[in-house]
């Protein structure tokens, strides 16, 4: 066995490749951005080239940094944004259109379609999910229908399906695996999470031929080999999951009620359910949170489509600040904004709304409004949304005494302390926000038996800092009042 693991994990906007020993220390670490793509308002795409090349360049820097090699690496784990729908030919890898993102809005009518066709029961009794364009079954019929000649290739089996994960094992394995996790087939809509098994009614309602279909595996399990180049010999992958549910593994989420709140490019709040997958009655998801040795532990999930990326945008679109660090002595120095408030539905809102045409707003400006107030009013748009999953939870039943917390937004204090605020709950930031990646890790571990039981990764874990509430009720109820006059001034279904 080798000293060392591998954690992939492919995100939406970078990807990036960690080393760890079997103690779960970082050995080396390497990250890349790729571009994003928008060709036109509501559409997101990625060159799936772009994802590949990324992820074998932060692999190679990686493992280079290390001066690990093939040999002293025991396993690979992947993790990766989930959602994004690839279609490829089994002959030569590539892919026949571009990479549809999560975020991508394109088909918003057909899902109406579906809906008023009398779908959203059985859709969502036997997936935990929606009728919405976040997920893949429709991305997948988008390109079947709308570029030549792909279903006529499909449906005689030239093509395979696959998300993030699913795609990145068959280039690793110069295409003999097509599998991916239970995790990721989740959030298909295409998968039935209580048989767990591919749907053939499912199938039907969505026109997607079987034959694409990749093989559903346990998250810690044989995958089988990587024999790229880029890492230099040949290492068993054993271990994939998507990255919201490996970021609860990253956080040690394995007991019922224990809840995590990610800040990536989006936000996504996941309470561990056990073994109820809890059919929620305000508009959050049931999902798989992981399965370990053929038992399935379900989620409750809420899902905000732009956290991080409202970040972005304030650098990259509307050039206010030059890095996202700023933003937190923005905001230490402007204090809590009450009148300017921004609504970032740069892809709709996703739960509890769902309502995938509303578009973003900034609302309440004055003549002395200026970029510090937008910066901040930015960063608690972040938290009401969170606000709004958690209140959700709550209806149904989940109420957690404290809330775990990671991702790159993580490091800013004046946020976490304003989140803890909004929630009215404690905030714990670990030692190590990047939870993702080093679930990854834990499944890799796990699936070579480097660890035995969910008892070690508990014991890991260690608090960096707690943020308690604060703010008094009747702010918070006056800021919460703002928040919720602004997002009905921009809903389309509202």
């Amino acid at each position: 066995m080798g000293k060392y693991l591998l954690a992939i994990d492919q995100g939406t906007s970078s990807s990036r490749s960690v080393i760890y020993d079997h103690a779960m220390s970082v050995i080396a670490s390497s990250q890349q951005e790729f571009p994003q793509i928008y060709p036109q308002p509501g559409w997101v795409e990625h060159d799936p080239e772009a994802i590949w090349e990324s992820v074998r360049t932060v692999t190679e820097k990686a493992m280079s940094d290390a001066s690990a090699s093939a040999p002293d690496t025991t396993a690979i784990g992947i993790t990766n944004q989930r959602e994004t729908t690839l279609l490829w030919d089994r002959d030569t890898g590539e892919c026949v259109y571009n990479a549809i993102v999560w975020q991508d809005r394109r088909t918003a009518e057909s899902c109406r379609s579906l809906q008023a066709d009398g779908n959203e029961a059985t859709v969502s009794g036997k997936t935990g999910l929606r009728l919405d364009p976040y997920f893949s079954a429709t991305k997948l019929a988008w390109i079947l229908d709308n570029v030549g000649g792909v279903r006529e290739r499909a449906e005689a089996g030239k093509l395979a399906f696959g998300t993030i994960d699913c795609f990145l094992l068959w280039r690793l394995s110069a295409g003999k695996e097509h599998a991916t996790d239970a995790s990721n087939a989740s959030r298909t809509l295409l998968f039935n999470i209580h048989t767990q098994q591919w749907d053939d009614e499912l199938l039907e309602i969505f026109n997607i031929p079987r034959q694409l279909l990749p093989e559903v595996k346990d998250c810690a399990a044989d995958f089988g080999t990587a024999t790229d180049s880029c890492l230099g010999g040949n290492v068993p992958v054993l271990g994939i999951a998507g990255d919201q549910q490996a970021a609860l593994i990253g956080q040690a989420g394995f007991e019922n009620g224990m809840t995590k709140s990610t800040y990536g490019t989006g936000c996504f709040v996941i309470a561990n359910t056990g073994q109820q997958a809890l059919l929620s009655q305000n508009q959050l998801l049931t999902t798989v949170a992981m399965r370990l040795n053929g038992e399935v532990t379900y989620g409750l999930e809420g899902s905000v489509f732009v956290a991080g990326s409202a970040i972005q945008w304030l650098r990259d679109e509307m050039k206010i600040v030059a890095s996202a660090a700023e933003t937190e002595a923005i905001a230490e120095s402007t204090g809590v904004v009450d009148d300017v408030v921004v609504v970032p539905a740069f892809a709709g809102l996703g739960a509890p709304y769902w309502d995938p045409d509303a578009r973003g707003a900034i609302l309440g400006l004055s003549r002395g409004s200026g970029s510090d107030q937008v910066v901040t009013a930015t960063l608690q748009s972040v938290a009401y949304q969170t606000r709004d999953l958690v209140s959700s939870m709550a209806d149904d039943g989940i109420s957690p005494g404290v809330i775990r917390v990671d991702g790159g937004m993580v490091a800013n204090d004046w946020f976490l302390q304003f989140l803890s605020d909004i929630l009215a709950t404690p905030v714990e930031r670990p030692v190590n926000v990047e939870s993702t990646v080093l679930g990854a890790a834990y499944l890799a571990a796990f699936g070579a038996g480097v660890l035995q039981d969910s008892d070690q990764i508990a014991k890991n874990w260690r608090c960096d800092k707690r943020f308690d509430p604060l703010m008094s009720s009747d702010r918070r109820e006056q800021l919460l009042e703002g928040w919720q006059t602004a997002v009905g001034r921009i809903r389309s279904n509202g």
